[in-house]
């Protein structure tokens, strides 16, 4: 049986930030993972540049059961933190849109400077066998992994949620979790696509078409673009709402959000014979399943009654979504190991000396655009110091 300070379990963002923090303390420690590389998804995130951050990183751009728990972890390792490591490694970095921050080159860049700082920190990573047995007994925890028993009295719990399983993703978190006395909020998919039913076909045939929009889910409003696909509603204003959608609750849509009240009546003013579908300035299918909706063709011969309705509706379309894409592809996952049961200063359980859980298995959920890798970095700091 090999022994460690501290066990490390998952080779993502979050364990590898943690270990890398806690190694440089001068703690013994050792990384598993079933994965045969290490932070897969990294290398796949940003179209495989990385949206390592966003600057405008803030614990209201979270979703958690208990909005404040981010603060804390957020507050003491920030994007500019992150970024300080990114350029000391000479990384070379652009932002985009919103305050997104991306690799100029490749995202296997943003692993191998967490795997040079892990190494500088002596960290042993364990990649490709198979995590076996989890126990704990007499202030130790150890871990079958392969044909190796590791123990360590620490133990953190790293290994994400089961979003994008075809990266080996599973739910092992909160089984663990359970084991171990925490509770969990339920698990479901997040920034992912939505599907929407056959009495919806109009605009699934619409599949390739985006345009701008406003999307709102709950009490979120996101404006940014949205892309209708053969299955549903894509892009990144649906994918931002669909972590605040309920099933059984409906989507809605303004599809012109920078037009001042009235312009469809001013439209028919200035051209009474141009097309509704025209007058939008929507692409043209968009445009022309909208118009075939409303039941509108001309505007001359719409009453300004008739247009102020019309503008209402694509100021708010309502769309009832069936379902999403599920776990497949979907980026993160809302839920996962409750936040009422964890420091949110270390991250470390309330109840059980040595356990710890980070980054995306537990229940904070960040916008796209960065801010789920800044908790991860975030998190995986405050237990690597504390561990």
């Amino acid at each position: 049986m090999e022994r460690f300070d501290a066990i490390v379990l998952g080779a993502g963002g979050a364990g590898l930030m943690c270990a890398a923090v806690a190694g440089q303390r001068g703690r013994r420690v050792a990384v598993l993972d079933h994965a045969d590389a290490a932070g897969k998804k990294i290398l796949i995130s940003g179209g495989g540049r990385c949206n390592f951050t966003n600057v405008h990183t803030a614990a209201d751009r979270y979703l958690s059961a208990n909005p404040h728990f981010a603060k804390s972890a957020l507050g003491r390792y920030t994007a500019q933190d992150f970024l300080a490591l990114v350029e000391r490694h000479g990384i070379g970095w652009h932002e985009k849109t919103l305050g997104q921050l991306f690799c100029d080159r490749s995202a296997r860049q943003i692993v191998d400077m967490l795997l040079d700082e892990a190494a500088a920190g002596g960290v042993a990573i364990r990649l490709g066998q198979p995590l076996g047995e989890v126990r704990h007994a007499d202030g130790l925890f150890v871990v079958v992994h392969g044909a190796r028993e590791i123990a360590a009295p620490s133990l953190v719990i790293a290994t994400g949620g089961p979003s994008i399983p075809k990266l080996g993703a599973t739910g092992i978190a909160y089984d663990l979790a359970r084991r171990f006395g925490l509770k969990v909020v339920e698990p479901r998919p997040a920034l992912v696509p939505l599907t929407l039913p056959g009495d919806e076909a109009l605009f699934r045939a619409l599949s390739g078409v985006a345009t701008p929009v406003v999307a709102r889910a709950g009490k979120a409003a996101f404006a940014e673009a949205a892309l209708f696909t053969h299955r549903g509603l894509s892009g990144p204003a649906i994918l931002q709402a669909s972590s605040y959608w309920r099933h059984g609750e409906a989507v809605a849509i303004d599809f012109r959000p920078d037009a001042a009240p009235g312009w469809l009546v001013e439209a028919k003013r200035a051209r009474p014979r141009a097309s509704f579908a025209a007058a939008t300035g929507l692409p043209a299918r968009l445009a022309d399943a909208l118009a075939e909706r409303v039941g509108i063709g001309e505007l001359g011969n719409a009453t300004d009654r008739t247009l102020a309705e019309a503008e209402r509706r694509l100021r708010d379309w309502r769309f009832h979504p069936d379902g999403t894409e599920g776990f497949a592809k979907a980026e993160v996952t809302v839920g996962g190991i409750a936040t009422t049961g964890l420091s949110s200063q270390t991250m470390a359980a309330r109840h059980l000396p040595g356990l710890y859980a980070i980054g995306e298995a537990v229940d904070v959920t960040g916008w796209l655009g960065g801010y789920n890798f800044q908790w991860a970095w975030a998190s995986g700091w405050a237990a690597g110091e504390a561990l």
